[in-house]
């Protein structure tokens, strides 16, 4: 081999390097010796052609191998640039090293391997516990009907502001490569989503951001803060637009589905609907006799909920402002209020009453109570893919998760059918479910 080929080499060697440090038969080289387990799905062509890439594996490794013996001075190890003095890494081993999630491999080999569902199963290689199979992990897209299977249930990363203040909101961009955070500095401050290491701060707000929301179409930002100000924001974070909401703190906000309107909740017991493009106020609903926490817009109808201190959980018509209903069942104020995202006939709403309850719209009552937390629930989140997938966050720190088609009763308590498997229908109660996975102390303060 010639220097230069060597030298491009050096690349690929260190791309690799984790995978043939192991010498054969490590379950990491288990697909390269002989053929696979599910050769037998394929048809002989493809059968052939699997072969063939196999024998390409094996002559690819042992060139590898043989660069690496030749190569002096190879590392061990691939490690990340340590984190930069705006945060810190929670590390167990190296002070170099950092858990990154790179889920880009994950999503193409998925796209790559997926077929429609009129053709054959396109024989996915089972997952094996070893850091080369992860990306035939597959994304929740992927297994629609197992959302136990996409309950995040690993600690990954702390990451930590140098000057610290409470944390309001947490985003994901649109692009899902960065994660956003508002504290109530006024501040936002953007971390890489795959290393989560920081990467900049900025003063947008003069106080407390209070709310943040994307637009469905990814091309606007909107936050509101302690003083009733609504701003928004490009994808860049140019601030092209400052709005005087309400004079008391605005805690919610919600687009309509199509982006041209917005609507804010505030302590001044009321919700404001707005002219996004013209920055216009178009009505203002009442009804709420105290302090409006919580707002959310269906994701494909005219009808929006909001959660109060007075206990009430009311759905609203944004065209006429008219209150239609008023969903009652909790005792203390009202945090939360969403809608699920993917088919919309469910409505979740958590309080600090230690208790989360699902609604269902069709039928205009509760159709499940959530249970565990014994501290009141701060707020909660549907999972964008699986509609029984459910997550709140407790006043103590605690994060659980709750799969709405399994009980998870405790020892001792009898099952129990939820209204839609009994016979008594509307009239049954609500089925009270427990969580299916628990992380206590995933916070050490309240999640917001």
């Amino acid at each position: 081999m010639n220097t230069t080929a060597y030298e491009k080499s050096t690349n690929a060697v260190d791309a690799v390097k984790s995978i043939v440090d192991h010498e054969p038969p490590s379950p990491i080289l288990a697909p390269l010796i002989g053929p696979p387990p599910y050769l037998d799905q394929f048809d002989e062509l493809d059968q052939e052609l699997l072969r063939l890439h196999l024998e390409n594996q094996r002559n690819l490794y042992v060139l590898l191998q043989q660069l690496l013996r030749e190569q002096p001075g190879v590392a061990t190890t691939r490690t990340l640039p340590q984190e930069t003095a705006g945060s810190r890494s929670e590390e167990t081993g190296d002070k170099g090293s950092r858990p990154v999630t790179d889920y880009g491999a994950t999503m193409a080999h998925f796209v790559r391997g997926r077929r429609p569902k009129c053709k054959r199963n396109s024989g996915f290689e089972i997952e094996r516990p070893s850091a080369s199979y992860v990306i035939d992990m597959l994304p929740p897209a992927a297994r629609r009907e197992h959302a136990v299977d996409t309950i995040p249930a690993k600690h990954l990363h702390s990451s930590l502001n140098k000057i610290k203040h409470p944390v309001n909101v947490v985003k994901w961009t649109p692009e899902g490569r960065r994660l956003l955070t508002a504290s109530t500095s006024g501040e936002f401050t953007l971390w890489n989503g795959m290393g989560f290491n920081f990467e900049t701060i900025m003063q947008a707000h003069d106080c407390a951001v209070r709310a943040a929301v994307y637009s469905h179409s990814d091309d606007w930002l909107v936050s509101s803060d302690q003083d009733g100000i609504v701003k928004y924001f490009q994808p860049n974070f140019n601030n092209v637009k400052v709005i005087q909401a309400h004079s008391d703190p605005v805690r919610d906000l919600a687009f309509a589905p199509t982006d041209s309107k917005f609507v804010t909740a505030s302590d001044d017991a009321t919700l404001k609907i707005f002219d996004f493009a013209g920055g216009v106020e178009e009505s203002v609903l009442t009804g709420h006799q105290w302090d409006a926490k919580s707002v959310d817009w269906h994701p494909t109808k005219g009808l929006l909920v909001s959660g109060s201190k007075d206990h009430q959980v009311k759905l609203w018509d944004p065209r006429t402002g008219r209150c239609l209903t008023t969903l009652h069942g909790h005792k203390n104020t009202v945090s939360k209020t969403l809608f699920e995202p993917s088919q919309g006939f469910l409505l979740a709403s958590c309080a600090r009453d230690q208790t989360a309850r699902v609604f269902d719209i069709r039928m205009m009552r509760d159709v499940f109570l959530l249970r565990g937390h014994e501290k009141d629930i701060s707020t909660l989140c549907w999972h964008p893919i699986h509609p029984k997938l459910l997550t709140t966050g407790g006043a103590d720190g605690h994060l659980y998760h709750y799969l709405l088609d399994e009980q998870n009763a405790p020892a001792g308590t009898a099952p129990t059918l939820s209204p839609y498997d009994t016979p008594e229908g509307v009239d049954a109660p609500a089925q009270t479910i427990y969580p299916a996975h628990k992380l206590n102390e995933a916070h050490e303060a309240s999640i917001w």
